[in-house]
């Protein structure tokens, strides 16, 4: 349910609406605008009859019914934008991001070397696994702490903040420690331990969808993290399992438009993972922002035939830094920047 505030309504009254809604066991989240405050309410279902007498409060206009299951994550809760930091600029606003990087850190020198290739390219922050969930138990499963611990090197020569991947609730402190930015991957996008865990964390979040999950399953997994307090996030199309062999994935261009008319949060486009192959990771990142995206992600390596993972994807860094300047080019043409 959305409580809707009287234009002008007093402070006071807004205090004694929410101080009802949570007397009644539930959430109250509020939002204000220029004109009018909405609060949203969040909790037991059964509880329903109890929210109708939230309209006879002084200075409410009136109570709406949300429409989707998810509640926080929706526009109905959150009509304008949510911007979440990143670097100086600001996921979700006209200027795009790009974050880029190796799929897996593999040394000290590789992703110091390819922090300073991708920002020389201009990207905003930098991307880098130290923990690989793998399809094969045999293949690499990253260096943990110690691909942390370059990453935070590599930070500390370029400026770049981190984004990387965490793969279980146990891990949330140790990685938050390191990262900028908690990408929670494909394969764990309902793993719901870990949604609540990275809420908790108040750090920024990066949720993938899963291969095989419905636009509405991501939402419902984007409000595991917002029902814990933590509005830093960001969601990821990532390309989806169908019948197609001749990419990786099928990138879902259509859900970067139907999830921001459906969501606040910002949308992330992975060319690179969508397609699985590098020569198609140009197209897909210029067709994604001008379908709307709020910025990319983007695999870089210094040598992607030696790479220890997803190789075939990644970009060689020249390749890379002449993709920048075509996307810009593209966003420019759509009322954006890069």
């Amino acid at each position: 349910m959305i409580v809707i505030m009287q234009v002008g309504a007093t402070a006071k009254q807004i205090s004694a609406v929410i101080q009802r809604i949570e007397e009644m066991g539930l959430k109250a989240h509020l939002s204000e605008g220029q004109e009018r405050t909405i609060i949203g309410v969040v909790g037991d279902d059964r509880k329903a009859a109890e929210r109708d007498t939230l309209g006879l409060l002084e200075g409410v206009e009136r109570t709406m019914r949300v429409s989707h299951p998810y509640k926080l994550a929706s526009r109905e809760f959150h009509p304008k934008d949510t911007g979440v930091p990143l670097n100086g600029s600001v996921v979700g606003s006209k200027k795009v991001v790009v974050i880029a990087g190796p799929c897996s850190v593999e040394s000290k020198e590789q992703i110091i070397e390819t922090a300073c290739a991708v920002k020389e390219a201009g990207a905003t922050a930098l991307r880098g696994g130290a923990y690989k969930p793998r399809s094969s138990p045999y293949s690499f499963q990253g260096l943990g702490e110690k691909g942390l611990e370059y990453l935070a090197e590599a930070r500390q020569v370029t400026g770049l903040p981190i984004v990387t991947e965490v793969m279980e609730p146990g891990m949330v402190e140790l990685v938050s420690r390191y990262a900028d930015v908690l990408q929670i991957g494909a394969r764990n996008m309902q793993n719901f331990p870990l949604l609540n865990a990275a809420g908790e964390s108040q750090r920024a979040v990066l949720l993938k969808r899963g291969p095989a999950n419905t636009m509405e399953e991501l939402l419902m997994a984007a409000e595991y993290i917002l029902a814990r307090g933590n509005s830093n996030l960001m969601l990821c199309e990532r390309g989806i399992r169908t019948f197609e062999t001749y990419t990786r994935n099928t990138f879902d261009l259509n859900a970067i438009p139907v999830l921001k008319s459906r969501t606040h949060l910002p949308i992330i486009a992975d060319p690179s993972h969508a397609t699985g192959k590098w020569e198609y990771v140009g197209a897909a990142a210029k067709a994604a922002i001008a379908a709307g995206a709020d910025g990319l992600i983007l695999e870089v390596h210094m040598e992607p035939e030696k790479a220890l993972s997803d190789g075939a994807q990644s970009l060689r860094p020249e390749k890379f830094a002449e993709l920048m300047k075509q996307m810009r080019r593209v966003a420019e043409a759509v009322d954006r920047e890069l």
